[in-house]
């Protein structure tokens, strides 16, 4: 059985940037499909982080309240530990936003609100459990997609295609779109280690490497960043990882130690600094980490997403109300939306070296630690940047 779906958007990805390109859509009379192969969101070790930009956009959207239902922890500084020297990084305390905080919430909470909000609306739908196989054109354009549902075969064509799928997208494969790679030199271990009630640790220590402490309900989600390439999963790989640890936090390595921690409680995510130089072709628009996978470093990848859901949607929804979005109004969303993370790609490589380095407890700090501690009003500057990012957006 092949069922045949026609709506006027295809959005392949029910990720941060998927659903929220859905909701919007959907929220400006839009018929919207979205489809995520999964079933449901619960997978560990996505972002938690949701960020003053990004919360503002929920306030605008009248769903702030119920992201803030929802179990949370926020931080309105954040800073770090070199070795044991606390050193401040950024302050949101004065951005123009209604929440002066970076907020940390499992990402499945997160997208439950989008999709339960844009279910409200009559032109959205959700595939769950429907994955992609093959695009589909007619005179040198896309103009669907082809996959397998829960039920069996699934085309669902549509005026326009949005490919919100991922740094390992699919579709972005099968439309012929090729990244551009930049050098990335580090990888992440991510990891949980159990946490008794008032139990702290620095949200970044580093000096000999660096770790992120994410407090979650009952244990701590660990990011370890490591040279790339350096983790195989091997006994050596562990022991290596276990000393690092120590010299790094001794009272998180006891911690591990006492967890009898295996190279199978430990999950790596390979670290790419990646773009498209075109995020479109005939038919369809890559946005996202489909468009530019992005480092994990200050965790503003879900912000860049959601915000190229929020200038798509602006853009494309009054010319999805009349006609076939042309080459010309896919590259205004790329016009609107390259700069930004060019400037944040950069910075991104540019901290790579200071977060890999090990070194004692003697070495001096770097550059730009020393800048923002002499400097005490910087942190109001790095606050904006991780906070908004170079350049929100907003829904009018």
């Amino acid at each position: 059985m092949n069922t045949l779906i026609r709506t006027e958007a295809v959005v392949v990805g029910g990720g941060p940037a998927g659903l929220m390109l859905g909701l919007l859509l959907a929220r400006q009379g839009r018929d919207v499909t979205v489809i995520e192969k999964h079933t449901d969101f619960l997978r560990d070790f996505r972002g938690d982080t949701i960020h003053p930009a990004t919360q503002e956009l929920l306030g605008e959207l009248g769903l702030l309240d119920e992201l803030l239902a929802r179990p949370h922890s926020d931080m309105a500084r954040i800073g770090l530990s070199w070795h044991g020297v606390e050193v401040p990084l950024a302050d949101f305390s004065r951005l123009p936003t209604r929440r002066k905080v970076m907020c940390f919430m499992p990402q499945w909470d997160f997208l439950d609100i989008l999709a339960d909000a844009a279910a409200r609306y009559p032109g959205f739908r959700l595939l769950r459990s429907t994955r992609v196989e093959s695009v589909l054109r007619e005179g040198g354009r896309i103009v669907g997609v082809v996959g397998t549902g829960p039920d069996g075969g699934v085309t669902v064509t549509g005026r326009l295609v949005i490919d919100a799928s991922g740094r390992d997208s699919v579709v972005r494969s099968l439309a012929g779109m090729q990244l551009k790679g930049m050098a990335a030199a580090m990888d992440v271990l991510w990891f949980r280690l159990p946490r008794t009630a008032g139990q702290r640790f620095p949200f970044i220590q580093a000096g000999a490497g660096m770790i992120i402490t994410i407090e979650r309900e009952g244990f701590f989600q660990i990011a370890h960043v490591i040279p790339a390439g350096s983790w195989s999963g091997s006994t050596s790989d562990l022991a290596h990882l276990r000393r690092r640890l120590r010299r790094i936090s001794p009272h998180l390595a006891e911690s591990m130690d006492r967890e009898g921690l295996r190279t199978a409680d430990i999950h790596l995510l390979r670290v790419r600094l990646e773009r498209l130089v075109r995020w479109h072709t005939a038919g369809m628009l890559c946005i996202g980490d489909s468009a530019h996978p992005m480092s994990p470093a200050g965790g503003v990848g879900i912000n860049l997403a959601v915000q190229d859901a929020v200038a798509t949607a602006r853009i494309l929804a009054p010319v999805l109300a009349r006609r076939d979005p042309g080459v010309r109004d896919l590259r205004r969303v790329q016009r609107r939306r390259a700069w930004p993370v060019v400037l944040t790609q950069v910075i991104q490589r540019r901290a790579q070296g200071p977060l890999l380095r090990e070194t004692g407890p003697d070495a001096p700090m770097p550059p730009l630690l020393r800048t923002i501690r002499r400097f005490p009003w910087l942190i109001h500057v790095t606050g904006r940047f991780i906070g908004l990012g170079a350049r929100p957006e907003h829904l009018s």
